[in-house]
This record gives structure tokens, C-alpha cells and sequence, in this order.
């Protein structure tokens, strides 16, 4: 049976170059967001409260049928796999989850929230003629709309950093690894072995210079193009923001994952970066 391990955290923070740099592991598979997630949330509503069948299907039932989807979806690989499924969803199934698999590690991606805010925003500005299906239903008329809508708890950025904060405060805590992107960025050869040692399994020589992964199908019925492209060359790139400054102030005050105490995860991280400008300080 394969061993299985949970990418979530942030979105814009690395959870796909992450994957792209584990699946160079002959035994390890790692991807995009999966549909696993929705998956595991239909099927629970049907069995639960509310549901007319909520009242026939026992807890042994619905963690058989759940456990069920991840052995049905991932069949064709092998038993010896290391399978990372990636989900945001993933760090509000804790309790879950860790019941399901008792030996499974959350890898929490994490970056600066004005970083994730400026990066949505670039990519919203580069596809100018797509009605982007990132913002839903949203008001998206300034950045100011844009992003206020990102931040709601129930919308993308929001619902990802309430379910992060819940992971990270949680009593599951301990099988959380928060990772900053700007060190995966600057210093992958220094993070992949915190991660094996993380997940108690050998280390792999990674090739930091040639990593691959694009879902240019996805990413064009999203209207976003290259939301998943990952370059070859594993490197930071420093930049300035092109939000308005009030806006990166605002949103620089929400890495709570900075102070870790009251929380039992792991966490490797940098430090915050000078306002606007992305050059994070190495702290292993």
C-alpha cells in the first residue's frame, strides 16, 4: 500500500514547484492541486447529518468509502509509492486525515500574503483579456475589490489561511511542516533534506537545474495562463511589488506562522522581507 503525505498551505506559495521537485524521485508522485479534496467533501455530505442517508451509513462506513477514494484514485501506483496529494483543503481535514492515515505529514506552503496577493494580482494583469475564473463571483474592478474579495474566508486566499491557521494551532500540529517559498526558492538543497527527515524517508539527489511541470490545459479553463508553469532553474528572483503600498502593509501583518509558539508544527521559514521588496534573510 502506498504511503501517503498531503501538500496544502497557501496558494501562490510554491505547492507546485514543490511537487515538481519531489516527483524527481523515482518512488515519489506529486502534482497539481487534485480533485481528491472535493471529492472527499461530496461524498462525507452524503454520508452525514442532513443527508437522507446520513442515518444508515455508520463511522466505520464512511471511513471505509473515504479511505476507499484515495486507494481507488491512486490504484495504478505502485506499493512501495510515496504519494503527495495536493489540496488547500487539506490543512481543515486534519482530524480526519491523520485518522485515515496515522503516519501522514502536511507540508504547509507558506509566503508573505502580500507576496501571494502581488502574484495573483501579476497574473490577473497578464491575462487582461480573460474573465479569470480565480475572483468566482466576485467585485474585481480595482485591486481594491480584487483583493479585499481574495482575503473572505470562504474565497481563495481566505479560506486557505483560515484552514492554515487552524492546521497550525490544531492539536494535529505536529504533523505539520511549514514552508516558506522564498527559502525553498533561495535555498532548495538546504530544504529537501529537512523535508525527507520530515517524512522519515532517504534522501534523494534532486536536480535543482532542470525542473519540470506544466498544466497549460488547466490553467487556459481557469482563464489564467501559466498558473502552474514552474521555470527549470530553482532560484529567487527578487522583485518589487505592484500593489499600492497601503495594500502590502495590510497584508504583510497576516504571517502569523512567523511566531510559532502556542503551536506544535514545524516551521522553516525566512525572514520577512523589507516592505516591496521580496530578499528574504536565510533562518534554517
Amino acid at each position: 500500500m502506498p504511503r501517503y503525505h498531503f501538500i496544502s498551505g497557501l496558494p501562490r506559495s510554491g505547492s507546485t514547484l514543490l511537487a515538481a521537485i519531489l516527483r524527481q524521485n523515482p518512488r515519489f508522485h506529486a502534482g497539481m492541486t487534485s480533485p481528491l479534496g472535493s471529492l472527499f467533501n461530496a461524498a462525507l455530505a452524503q454520508m452525514s447529518a442532513g443527508s437522507e442517508f446520513g442515518a444508515v451509513v455508520g463511522v466505520e462506513q464512511r471511513k471505509a468509502v473515504l479511505h476507499g477514494l484515495f486507494a481507488s484514485f491512486y490504484e495504478s501506483y505502485p506499493d512501495d509509492s510515496v504519494i503527495f496529494d495536493t489540496n488547500r483543503q487539506w490543512c481543515s481535514k486534519l482530524p480526519a486525515l491523520l485518522d485515515l492515515f496515522p503516519n501522514a505529514k502536511v507540508i504547509a506552503c507558506v509566503r508573505n500574503v502580500a507576496w501571494v496577493m502581488d502574484s495573483i494580482e501579476r497574473l490577473y494583469r497578464a491575462n487582461p483579456y480573460e474573465n479569470t475564473r480565480l475572483f468566482g463571483n466576485m467585485q474585481r474592478s480595482t485591486v481594491y475589490n480584487r483583493l479585499e474579495g481574495l482575503a473572505q474566508h470562504d474565497q481563495l486566499v481566505g479560506f486557505a489561511w483560515s484552514a492554515l491557521r487552524e492546521a497550525f494551532y490544531g492539536e494535529q500540529g505536529s504533523s505539520v511542516l511549514v514552508l516558506d517559498y522564498d527559502l525553498l526558492a533561495q535555498a532548495p538543497q538546504k530544504v529537501l533534506p529537512l523535508i525527507y527527515q520530515f517524512i522519515g524517508e532517504p534522501l534523494f539527489e534532486h536536480d535543482f537545474e532542470n525542473v519540470e511541470y506544466d498544466a497549460p490545459e488547466f490553467d487556459l479553463q481557469l482563464g489564467v495562463e501559466g498558473l502552474h508553469r514552474v521555470r527549470p532553474k530553482v532560484e529567487f528572483q527578487s522583485r518589487r511589488t505592484i500593489i499600492p503600498p497601503d495594500l502590502f502593509e495590510k497584508y504583510s501583518q497576516l504571517s502569523f506562522w512567523s511566531d510559532s509558539s502556542g503551536s506544535q508544527a514545524y516551521v522553516v521559514t525566512a525572514k520577512p522581507p523589507e516592505q516591496g521588496v521580496s530578499m528574504p534573510e536565510l533562518k534554517l
